[in-house]
This record gives C-alpha cells, sequence and structure tokens, in this order.
C-alpha cells in the first residue's frame, strides 16, 4: 500500500461524503456546508492511496498564535496504520511554532491524541453548541 500525504485543497465533494459517512459523522448530511468549510480551512492535508481520498484533516487558524484542529478522519478499513499520525504529524509541523493548538478529542481519539503530545488544557472544560449526534 503506497499512501501519498498532501497539502490541497484539490478534493471533490463526493469523496469527502464517503469518508464522513464511513465515519458516522453527522457532517455528512450537511454536504455543501461540510466541502466549502474543508476548503475554507487554512490547512486540509490529505491522505490517498492512488486517486481514492482515505483521510484528511484540516486545521483553522488565526496564522500566528493559534491552530485549531477540527477534523482527522481516515477510512475505517486504513485506520490503524498510521495514516492518522502521517497527517496529524504534517499539521504539527505546520504550526510547530504557534503558541496554542488545540482540538477536541473523545472516544478512542482521546489516547491517539495523547500518545502525540495533547493533553488536557488545564482545568478547561470542553463547552460547544452543537447540532450533530455522533458523541
Amino acid at each position: 500500500m503506497e499512501i501519498q500525504i498532501k497539502e490541497t485543497k484539490d478534493i471533490n465533494i463526493e469523496e469527502i461524503i464517503v469518508l464522513y459517512k464511513a465515519n458516522e459523522w453527522s457532517s455528512a448530511h450537511k454536504p455543501n456546508e461540510l466541502y466549502n468549510g474543508l476548503l475554507n480551512s487554512e490547512t486540509l492535508i490529505t491522505a490517498w492511496e492512488g486517486k481514492k481520498l482515505i483521510g484528511l484533516g484540516n486545521a483553522i487558524s488565526d496564522g500566528h498564535l493559534t491552530v485549531y484542529y477540527p477534523h482527522l478522519l481516515i477510512l475505517p478499513e486504513y485506520q490503524g496504520k498510521g495514516i492518522g499520525k502521517l497527517i496529524l504529524d504534517k499539521m504539527l509541523e505546520k504550526y510547530r511554532h504557534f503558541h496554542m493548538q488545540m482540538l477536541t478529542a473523545d472516544g478512542k481519539s482521546v489516547d491517539f491524541y495523547k500518545k502525540n503530545g495533547f493533553e488536557r488544557a488545564g482545568k478547561t472544560e470542553p463547552m460547544w453548541i452543537y447540532q450533530g449526534n455522533e458523541h
């Protein structure tokens, strides 16, 4: 399996929806908003096997001080093969000098992010107004 990691916004909505539905993310039900949101991210890192999109991660940032990583998804049949780490490593390298790198993790992803240097943010408590249902 040869996997390519690219920083590109040259992806189509159909591939994105397949990825999000496979991971049961509710944003798949808002395809236009999801697609435009990803394209408007400061950074979009994608993983490919040939011409097949198998994963992606994005970053939203002020460009100087703070970056937030909202999404990191890998097709289920490719999970556990280090692809998510390749995407995350590319993000961490790009934003390594930033004062604050943030994300929200739940379920299995908590251990993944802890292994990759993230920790609970002091005594903070995650808060949101959320319209999804998968958490």
